[in-house]
C-alpha cells in the first residue's frame, strides 16, 4: 500500500500532517509501553530492528501491483504485531516506509504522513483489538485460524477506509475515482484471505523455537 503523490495535495495536506503527528505520537506511546511491560529497551531496539528489515522486504521483495488508487501490497501487519509487539511493529512500519521512500522511491516522500498514517491507525486497532479479544491467558503460538482472521480484517479493512478516504477527500467523489477506489477494494481482499494463513505459518514456527528474552512475553505466555 501506498498512496501516489497528488492524490492528496495543496492546502489539504494539512490534514494529512495532523494526522502523521498522532500516528508517531501513538507509535512513541507503544513503544514507551514495550520498554515499561515488554523487554524493556533492549527488547525495543533489537525486535525494532528486524520490524524495520520486515517492512522493508515487505514493501520492496514481495510481490505488489498497482490496483486503483494505490498499490496492494502484503504488509503482514498482523504478523508483526503477534511475533514482534505493538511498539515495535509501529516502529518497523514508520521507519522501514521512510527508508524504502528514501531508497527507491523519494518522489514518495511528500505523501510520507498520508502513508504513515494509513499503516499505523488500523495498527493501533489491532493492538486495542488483541487487548480486548484474546484472553490473557492464551499464547499468541497457540491461535486458531479465525482469531487471527479477525485481526486481519480489521487491520487490512483499516488500509482499505484510510486508503478510500484519502482518495476521496482529496479527488472527490466522481465516478472514475470511485471505480478506482473500489477496484482497489475489492482486490486487497485477496490479502484479507492470505495474510492469516501467513500469520498462522510464522506462528507454528515460533511454537516450535526456544523461548527467547527478547521475543514479545505474549508470544509463548507465561513461563
Amino acid at each position: 500500500m501506498h498512496i501516489e503523490p497528488g492524490v492528496v495535495d495543496g492546502a489539504k495536506m494539512a490534514l494529512s500532517y495532523a494526522t502523521g503527528a498522532a500516528s508517531l505520537a501513538i507509535a512513541a506511546k507503544l513503544a514507551y509501553d514495550t520498554i515499561r511491560e515488554d523487554g524493556g529497551v533492549p527488547g525495543l531496539v533489537l525486535r525494532s530492528v528486524a520490524a524495520t528489515l520486515a517492512v522493508f522486504i515487505f514493501f520492496e521483495l514481495l510481490p505488489h501491483f498497482a490496483v486503483g488508487i494505490s498499490d496492494v501490497h502484503f504488509i503482514l501487519g498482523t504478523t508483526l504485531l503477534l511475533i514482534l509487539g505493538a511498539g515495535p511493529a509501529a516502529i518497523g512500519l514508520i521507519a522501514g516506509r521512510a527508508i524504502q521512500g528514501i531508497l527507491f522511491a523519494p518522489s514518495d516522500l511528500p505523501m510520507y504522513a498520508v502513508n504513515v498514517t494509513t499503516l499505523i491507525m488500523p495498527l493501533w486497532a489491532i493492538h486495542e483489538l488483541s487487548r480486548r479479544m484474546i484472553p490473557d491467558g492464551t499464547a499468541y503460538v497457540d491461535l486458531k485460524y479465525l482469531d487471527v482472521l479477525k485481526l486481519s480484517l480489521v487491520y487490512q479493512g483499516g488500509i482499505i477506509a484510510w486508503v478510500a478516504f484519502w482518495a476521496l477527500y482529496g479527488q472527490g467523489f466522481g465516478a472514475e475515482n470511485l471505480t478506482a477506489v473500489l477496484s482497489f477494494g475489492a482486490a486487497y481482499l485477496l490479502v484479507v484471505v492470505l495474510e492469516p494463513l501467513a500469520d498462522l505459518a510464522v506462528l507454528w514456527v515460533a511454537k516450535h523455537l526456544p523461548r527467547s528474552s527478547w521475543t514479545p512475553h505474549r508470544l509463548h505466555g507465561a513461563a
